[in-house]
């Protein structure tokens, strides 16, 4: 399976279907101008607002608008100058149960069920439940048939290429244990009907390297937004 081939517009549609059945709005977005606007639209003045680190919205220009823009309090921006040996503890709260968690998914089933692979597993907790509002920026190349095929994205395409782009930036910032091949967590999850978390699902037709695509979530009867 080519796992870098954005998938059928049917497909897509599909999939939204099947995810619309489990109270997400879903959002289908062409370009990575519009999963942008799609994703900020939905973050209110002033919410305290945290994000994984992710190639996805560093590439749909969402990071940099965080980092630049006063209108949201970025939590990636309040914790830099916080002390991690005195405000250690502090800071994992923060990022732990903030207004508006923003991310991305290594796969999704066609049945809906989302994969996630994390370095540290510090995004695992505010995507199941700490987070009041969940917002998945994703790529329609991330769609699999299964969980077996999903899990093989992971192994096959996405470590791979996260191992290289981890190992070019630490060969410009190298890190006491540069040699050390950095591990993985990962988990799986089908948002339950009916849940307190409010998410946002965003998928998208774009090319691979834009990683466009937006969805909500919602315990509301969902609302789409398509081109």
């Amino acid at each position: 399976m080519d796992f870098a081939r954005p998938a059928s517009e049917a497909a897509l549609n599909e999939l939204a279907d099947r995810l619309r059945e489990r109270n997400f709005e879903v959002v289908i977005v062409s370009t990575a101008a519009e999963a942008r606007a799609a994703v900020l639209e939905r973050l209110p003045d002033g919410a305290m607002v945290h994000s994984g680190k992710s190639k996805t919205l560093e590439d749909i220009g969402v990071f940099k608008e965080l980092m630049e823009s006063d209108r949201y309090d970025f939590l990636r921006k309040r914790t830099a100058s916080m002390d991690r040996k005195t405000q250690g503890r502090e800071i994992a709260k923060l990022g732990a149960t903030p207004d508006y968690m923003l991310g991305s998914v290594q796969a999704v089933t066609e049945a809906g069920q989302m994969v996630v692979a994390s370095a540290s597993g510090s995004q695992m907790g505010p995507y199941s439940s700490g987070a009041a509002n969940l917002i998945l920026v994703v790529g329609s190349q991330k769609i699999v048939p299964d969980l077996d095929m999903a899990l093989r994205r992971i192994t096959e395409h996405v470590m791979p290429y996260e191992d290289a782009r981890l190992r070019e930036q630490m060969r410009h910032h190298p890190a006491p244990n540069a040699n050390e091949r950095p591990h993985s967590t990962t988990t799986t999850a089908t948002p339950p009907i009916g849940m307190a978390m409010r998410v946002h699902f965003v998928a998208s037709t774009a090319d691979l390297h834009l990683h466009t695509a937006a969805a909500t979530t919602t315990p509301m009867p969902a609302t789409a937004i398509a081109p």
